[in-house]
């Protein structure tokens, strides 16, 4: 009998530059069992394969679990719950706890598909946390070719660019800004913007974007 998952599907922002709540709690769900998972194998001591044995998946299977990259059914969480000695709902812990804080480590980011993403631009979703009055969203931006084609967004609130390694000249409406590193750029988001010219590569920037429930609405 095969244990294999189905992978859950890259996110995509194809329908405009902020995701849809749908989108909002999957991410959120899969990065918080992701953690969970992990964080009950290591206190076991547990390497993954171990883990997997127990719980009769497959170590890829597990690993994927583990980095966000697949959706695990109820039955599978069932099995890992059994494994590790926890409530299913264990896996859930923090997931709608208020004041919850959201650690996501270096290079564990979720990555995405951006309206427009050319090859070799990456873009990692670094979380999505709503309070009662607006929805706070990281992005690091990691650019390391050239393209003759820059995608210009638009989306509801406000954005800030911070601007970590490499020079790009950043165009808002009609104006364009040249960014270095330690620059910050933060503007209207439903004004037409993006990266005009990269002018040294690679380039990675941080973006966060603050919007409304009012705005999510629109």
């Amino acid at each position: 009998m095969s244990n294999a998952e189905p992978e859950r599907p890259a996110l995509s922002l194809a329908d405009g530059d902020v995701p849809a709540d749908s989108s909002d709690l999957e991410a959120a769900l899969g990065l918080t069992i992701a953690r969970r998972v992990r964080e009950y194998r290591l206190q076991l001591g547990y390497t993954v394969g171990q883990l997997a044995e127990r719980s009769g998946l497959s170590k890829g299977m597990l690993s994927k679990i583990e980095n966000a990259q697949a959706s695990p059914s109820l039955a599978t969480l069932a099995r890992l719950a059994a494994a590790a000695g926890v409530p299913v709902t264990a896996f859930f812990r923090g997931l709608d706890e208020e004041g919850d804080a959201l650690h996501v480590k270096a290079g564990q980011g979720l990555q995405i598909q951006h309206r427009g993403t050319q090859r070799g631009h990456r873009y990692d979703l670094l979380g999505v946390m709503r309070a009662p009055h607006d929805r706070f969203e990281p992005l690091l931006v990691t650019l390391r070719e050239r393209t003759e084609v820059f995608p210009l967004y638009q989306h509801p609130g406000t954005e800030l660019i911070y601007m970590l390694d490499g020079v790009m000249e950043y165009t808002y409406g009609r104006a364009r800004y040249v960014l270095r590193p330690g620059d910050t750029l933060q503007f209207h988001g439903e004004i037409t913007h993006g990266p005009t010219e990269l002018a040294e590569l690679p380039i990675r920037f941080l973006t966060i974007k603050s919007l409304s429930p009012a705005a999510d609405a629109r």
